[in-house]
């Protein structure tokens, strides 16, 4: 990773990974981030700073742990950087971002098949059989749960074969954190549980929901109900976009730079606080006139 975002003036990208993966699932996007001139941070959640054979060794660290604690983790960490970062998130790290996103951080916010809010009462058949390996057992609600093989492949690969899907496997699967996705089925029909947020924010940071349509853990459908959520209640920005062909593996699946460089555009394009000197001298220039207009491209 970069630097910590204290010593640098380039603009800070904070990726958050999301259940059953580690930080290593960004390893293209931080790679392809600094190259551009960003500085990247990728922290793990709390507990899971060691590698993923590490992590699948010894998961006790897992247990029990709560979706308040992981997202007190990354506000600490966001709080201590000199500027707001443009913050990233997959699946549940899509969640934490915008509970991030709903206490008044970031610049921007960027969802990745991300998992929903509370009170998003939407739960497609493909991800309840996806998940049905931690809520199909009621006595799992503090332990750790892994995906084999080839649930791993129909919940997160299934543009692959299975012998394609084994390598993603083996390098990236973790055990789950079980507590983390039981709380969030029980906030699917209560407004006030732990993954509750206010959709009324006008002062919140704009928020991108990027969706797969080949997506059996998160299929569209959840990413347009939340988004709309927002959209009902709010006049912050919030977009929407949603590509082909793209499984919940889309931060690894082939072509997922389109994604990447889309989020990063969209993020230059929509984040607040991020006037530059540059900007300030082009806007007093001689014969300088602000049309006012921005782009509604994907605007929902």
């Amino acid at each position: 990773m970069a630097d910590n975002g204290r010593t640098s003036n380039r603009p800070t990208i904070v990726l958050i990974h999301g259940l059953w993966l580690t930080p290593r699932s960004w390893e293209e996007w931080i790679d392809r981030y600094q190259k551009a001139g960003y500085n990247v941070l990728a922290p793990s959640w709390p507990g899971l700073e060691g590698e993923v054979e590490a992590v699948r060794n010894d998961p006790s660290a897992l247990k029990g742990l709560k979706l308040k604690t992981v997202v007190d983790h990354y506000d600490r960490i966001i709080r201590k950087l000199d500027s707001q970062p443009i913050i990233i998130g997959h699946s549940f790290g899509g969640l934490i971002v915008q509970l991030l996103v709903d206490r008044g951080l970031g610049s921007a916010g960027i969802v990745v098949d991300s998992a929903q809010t509370a009170a998003i009462p939407v739960l497609p058949w493909t991800t309840i059989r996806a998940t049905l390996p931690i809520l199909g057992n009621p006595f799992s609600y503090r332990r750790t749960t892994s995906l084999s093989p080839k649930q791993f492949n129909y919940a997160f690969t299934n543009e692959l074969d299975p012998s394609d899907s084994q390598k993603v496997y083996d390098r990236y699967s973790i055990p789950a954190a079980n507590t983390i996705l039981w709380d969030a089925a029980f906030a699917l029909l209560n407004p006030n549980g732990s993954s509750k947020v206010d959709y009324r924010k006008a002062n919140r940071a704009p928020l991108l929901f990027i969706a797969g349509s080949n997506d059996h853990l998160v299929p569209p459908a959840i990413n347009r109900a939340n988004m709309r959520k927002y959209m009902k209640n709010s006049p912050a920005v919030t977009d929407y976009r949603e590509f082909p062909n793209r499984t919940h593996h889309t931060v690894g699946q082939k072509g997922w730079e389109e994604v990447a460089d889309f989020a990063i555009q969209w993020a230059r394009d929509n984040a607040r606080d991020q006037v530059t000197l540059a900007d300030v001298k082009a806007a007093f220039a001689p014969g300088t006139v602000s049309s006012g207009a921005r782009s509604t491209e994907i605007r929902t």
